[in-house]
């Protein structure tokens, strides 16, 4: 959408998290059976598993990685990348014309090997080939690659033929040949001792090795097939730990030389990575299963126990919607059979819901690998926040299963209920099974449509049975969508066979029953708004009002299946998505599309956050729930319906890494055109029209004098005269004080205005305007002035005060104006008001002026009737909403 546009990928696969610590660089090599990671890297700490940096992408998926302890190497297809500071890239070494599956940095270099055998040695400087060597695949296939500790310029090979060879790099002389065992060497791995290397094989040995005495220290072999990946650990603890391809870890005894422990299920899938924190009693590992977790040994027994974790599906999602009001949770449903939470605020909020199963005790006693108790993946759920805390506020519904399950958010698990028709509660049918399920807004019941056509009621808190819809079944055909309103007053169905019906919640009884173009494939309604969003099989869609039950929009331009559909939090967009890989957003007042984009991969599910800041997508084959910003509330964009024959453009989709969007200068422009618009200073000649000015302008010009009295200064204390030195005395006998006599001050202070005073701009300009009959510019300027000054403008208009008759009568004729063209009307009354208190006498004795006054009056009494009709008949309206019975 030209709305929403790159933001961030919440969740993909977790293999891309790479090394951790901020002090600790962590190597995790991928295996073959490891999916490729996404075309960019996240670091994590180890602490908390929080991410901490995230690279700049790269073009295509990453297939291999490894790190030192300044830069992480990361190569796709035949070319190899180093970044710096984990993030943007600083060398390309481009030289290998095979894919690259293996890497080992070496000092100042580092070494790659790609699937033809070729082994170059970079300098990581300068990005020139050091070295080249080319192994006979049929002889020596190159599969392993470990620098021992202390050996200088060297380097260990492991080859699928089971043979080892030490190479000098230095000299690119092959020091020493391992006969090996004549199976495939699969890892590498260095041990705490010196000299000391571990081996892994195909077969599932895992043979430790003395390579300076070419002497076999010990040797154990594991069941579950070839050695994926081996770690030792360091704090004391003489154990090593070994992956495997259905996702067990093994914990080895050095000293006894025996199997310690086994961690069953630490993955569903192989163990792709896995190490040892130097020092720490912590063990990272990750899988294909699209998780990383930290497991501690602080137990008795020695097995580890999860510390802390990060996972995303193992399967792509199916269903997302946004839970609760706040926008921070988006719920997820997968193929993998699993329900989560993720945050978009931090991946430490995220939960686990865990997976389905009929019966939890019998499923946890089997394990995951055994369990036949599990459910099959969600296809549809409903959530609701209300009363979450006091029962279960999560209903879903299984792919070709009738039994519908309730899911705990506050507890993160599995609900106690298991939702199902009475009359299937003893043998379960396999060709009957839940098509769509709502809750309610209050949280107390859930409404499940199945595909022979019922519709039951089913209370949440109880899970008991509390009716159904219709005498047998609600619908001729399968239910394709089921909406219950904000009020429970009414819940609305649609069928497979092209209806809508409409039924009273709490009777059942049928309301309205309307027969639709085509068959609908879903329904999705916006409680506030009463807006119902209906898909169809022939990929229309129509938007129904519930109140008045009638298509009030419909809207054609997809060309494949309709996937999913969302309302904007107000309820004036429509999102969808479908299998023509296109994203639409379609205006509901306008009835126009608006927005229109192309992915590389079709949406499955969409969602709108309910702040409206984001839309979540997830798309065929990905595991991971795409954010998309929404633009218009951070810029400017334009709305526009868009032509008949648009042709969307193929957007990249989000991810963590910062992505250059290129159709970022044509929605500037578009917005650039959208900011010259100026609004009319009239929309139309019979409109009154205010002005735009600030109230203080002139609303109180009428009360300027007693505004000025009250904020008339006090005067300030006179200071006495002092005292002369030598009284003056008056001449006699008696001895007298002689009064001072006091200033007599004659001079007149009043200055004659009309003799001093000069004509101002305002004046000016209503003199012109005596010929012209051109009032703009002087009410332009009255406009810019403020209270004070427009007081005394209108004052220097008489004749006392410099001005003319002439003027006065110009004044008049402007103030006609305004309300003949009935613009700036607030001015207009305000202005007049003035004039008229100002220069009352001298209007009344002048007939010119008099009669111009006149002509104003008729004229606002004329425009006030029309004002007042509108005004009482827009209070009788009100009135009468408010008092009337509906």
């Amino acid at each position: 959408m030209v709305h929403m546009r790159t933001g961030v990928q919440q969740k993909d696969q977790a293999e891309a998290f790479g090394a951790a610590d901020p002090e600790l660089q962590l190597d995790f090599h991928t295996c073959e059976d490891a999916p490729p990671l996404p075309a960019g890297l996240q670091q994590s700490e180890v602490k908390k598993l929080g991410i901490v940096a995230v690279s700049n992408a790269l073009p295509q998926d990453i297939t291999c990685l490894a790190a030192d302890r300044m830069l992480i190497f990361a190569s796709y297809d035949n070319i190899l990348h180093a970044f710096a500071r984990n993030k943007e890239v600083v060398h390309t070494y481009e030289g290998h014309k095979a894919k690259i599956h293996l890497l080992q940095p070496f000092g100042d270099h580092v070494i790659s090997v790609d699937v033809d055998n070729v082994l170059i040695v970079w300098n990581i400087e300068s990005e020139e080939e050091y070295l080249q060597v080319d192994f006979d695949k049929a002889t020596f296939a190159v599969s392993a690659i470990l620098h021992p500790s202390t050996y200088l310029n060297k380097i260990l090979l492991g080859s699928e033929q089971g043979s080892l060879q030490l190479w000098n790099i230095r000299s690119n002389k092959l020091l020493y040949s391992f006969p090996g065992w004549h199976l495939k060497v699969t890892t590498l791995e260095q041990a705490p001792a010196v000299d000391v290397v571990a081996i892994g094989l195909v077969s599932g040995h895992i043979i430790v090795h003395n390579i300076k005495f070419d002497e076999t220290l010990m040797k154990f072999q594991q069941d579950w097939g070839p050695i994926t990946a081996i770690s030792f650990r360091t704090d004391g603890h003489p154990v090593m730990a070994a992956g495997s391809p259905i996702g067990h870890i093994a914990l080895w005894d050095l000293e006894e030389k025996k199997l310690m422990c086994q961690m069953e299920d630490a993955h569903s899938t192989a163990i792709a990575g896995m190490s040892f924190v130097p020092g720490e009693p912590l063990l990272i590992t990750n899988g294909a299963d699209n998780a990383i977790r930290v497991w501690i040994f602080d137990g008795p027994g020695g097995t580890g126990r999860v510390l802390r974790s990060r996972m995303g599906h193992s399967a792509p999602p199916t269903k997302i919607r946004y839970h609760g009001q706040n926008g921070e949770q988006i719920l997820s449903a997968g193929q993998d059979g699993t329900l989560q939470s993720f945050s978009t605020v931090h991946d430490k909020f995220n939960k686990s819901l865990g997976r389905g199963s009929i019966n939890k005790k019998k499923s946890k006693k089997k394990g995951l690998k055994l369990d036949t108790m599990v459910l099959p993946p969600i296809t549809v759920f409903a959530s609701e926040v209300a009363h979450q805390s006091d029962w279960d506020g999560i209903v879903a519904c299984h792919q070709g299963y009738i039994t519908c399950t309730t899911w705990n958010y506050q507890k993160t698990s599995m609900g106690a209920h298991k939702l199902r028709p009475e009359e299937f509660s003893k043998h379960k049918p396999i060709d009957i099974y839940a098509t769509a399920v709502d809750i309610t807004s209050c949280g107390n019941f859930a409404v499940i449509g199945l595909s022979t056509g019922q519709v039951d009621v089913y209370n949440m808190q109880s899970g008991i049975h509390r009716g159904r819809y219709g005498k047998e079944r609600a619908h001729e055909g399968a239910i394709r969508g089921i909406a219950v309103d904000g009020l429970n007053q009414l819940i609305i169905t649609a069928g497979s066979e092209g209806l809508i019906k409409f039924w009273k919640f709490k009777t059942k009884d049928l309301v309205y029953s309307t027969e639709l173009s085509s068959s609908p494939s879903g329904i999705l309604l916006h409680r506030d708004s009463g807006i119902l969003g209906i898909a169809f099989d022939d990929f229309s869609i129509s938007v129904l009002d519930i109140e008045t039950r009638k298509i009030v929009r419909t809207f054609s331009g997809h060309h494949g299946r309709i996937n999913d559909m969302t309302f904007s939090p107000d309820g004036r967009w429509l999102i969808t998505s479908s299998m023509d890989c296109t994203i639409k957003t379609w205006d509901l007042p306008s009835g126009c599309l608006i927005d229109c984009f192309l992915v590389d991969s079709a949406a499955v599910s969409l969602t709108m956050s309910p702040t409206g800041d984001f839309l979540a997508s997830t798309h065929v084959d990905d595991l991971g729930i795409y954010l998309w910003s929404n633009r218009s509330l951070y810029s400017l964009v334009s709305l526009r319906p868009l032509p008949a024959d648009y042709e969307p453009s193929m957007v990249t989709r989000p991810s963590t890494c910062p992505v250059q969007d290129v159709d970022m200068e044509g929605d500037e422009e578009m917005c650039d055109e959208m900011i010259e618009y100026v609004s009319p200073e009239q929309l139309g000649e019979q409109l009154v029209t205010l002005s735009s000015l600030p109230e203080s302008r002139w609303k109180n010009l009428l009360s300027l004098d007693v505004i000025k009295k009250k904020n008339k200064p006090r005067e300030p204390p006179k200071v006495p005269k002092s005292a002369p030195f030598f009284i003056p005395t008056v001449p006699g006998l008696i001895p007298r004080y002689s009064v001072p006599e006091e200033e007599k001050d004659t001079q007149s202070k009043v200055v004659n205005l009309g003799v001093l005073s000069q004509k101002s701009d305002f004046y000016i300009h209503l003199e012109e305007a005596l010929s012209t009959n051109e009032y703009t510019a002087p009410l332009n300027l009255l406009k810019s002035f403020g209270p004070s000054n427009i007081e005394i403008e209108l004052r220097g208009l008489a004749p006392e005060g410099g001005g003319s008759m002439e003027v006065m009568q110009s004044f008049l004729r402007m103030i006609g104006m305004m309300l003949k063209k009935k613009y700036n009307f607030e001015l207009a009354q305000a202005y007049l008001a003035l004039f008229i208190k100002l220069h009352l006498k001298i209007l009344s004795s002048e007939p010119n002026l008099l009669e111009e006054v006149s002509r104003l009056s008729t004229q606002i009494e004329e425009t006030w009737i029309h004002l007042q009709t509108l005004f009482n008949q827009s209070l009788c309206v009100l009135t009468y909403m408010k008092s009337a019975l509906l």
